[in-house]
């Protein structure tokens, strides 16, 4: 019920706006205030999306729990659809997402309204240990020795295998 109250309310707030910041300032301010804030909002879903992936990668490299730097990688990738979308209130919530302090009140508020139950890494409890064979990585195989220098012979079924330019 909520969404479909959301996918209703939306464009109607979008449009109520558009005409009266249109009737303000006119059509063509209108417009450009659009593709203003496309544009600064693309730069900066780009320089704080990439300062998110940068703290996972940290968060990986240094094993610590990844919940924040996804949590705040996903508001801001939303952020993105919604400056992406043209009009005044979606852009306004799309800033308020790419706003750091923001986000952080909202993963606390989040975090407040989810209850984990539990969460296990790697095997299911009381699954039986998976001890690695080292013969598993060992791999057969054949190779003949290039000489690079060496003429090379070509008959008249050779052809190309596709994976070759000739």
């Amino acid at each position: 019920m909520w969404l479909f109250i959301a996918f209703l309310a939306v464009p109607l707030i979008e449009i109520a706006l558009f005409i009266q910041v249109g009737g303000a300032i006119g059509l063509f301010p209108t417009l450009v205030v659009v593709v203003i804030t496309a544009m600064l909002g693309t730069w900066l879903v780009r320089s704080q999306g990439a300062q998110a992936m940068g703290q996972l990668r940290g968060s990986f490299n240094e094993m610590r729990d990844p919940t924040e730097p996804l949590a705040h990688g996903a508001m801001i990738l939303f952020a993105g659809a919604l400056l992406l979308t043209p009009g005044f209130f979606t852009d306004g919530a799309g800033f308020l997402l790419l706003f750091p302090p923001f986000r952080v009140a909202a993963l606390k508020y989040m975090r407040s309204r989810v209850n984990v139950q539990s969460f296990t890494m790697g095997q299911h409890p009381g699954a039986q240990p998976h001890h690695r064979n080292p013969a598993d990585d060992i791999v057969d195989g054949e190779y003949a020795e290039v000489d690079p220098d060496a003429p090379r012979v070509h008959h008249t079924s050779d052809k190309p295998s596709g994976w070759t330019q000739h």
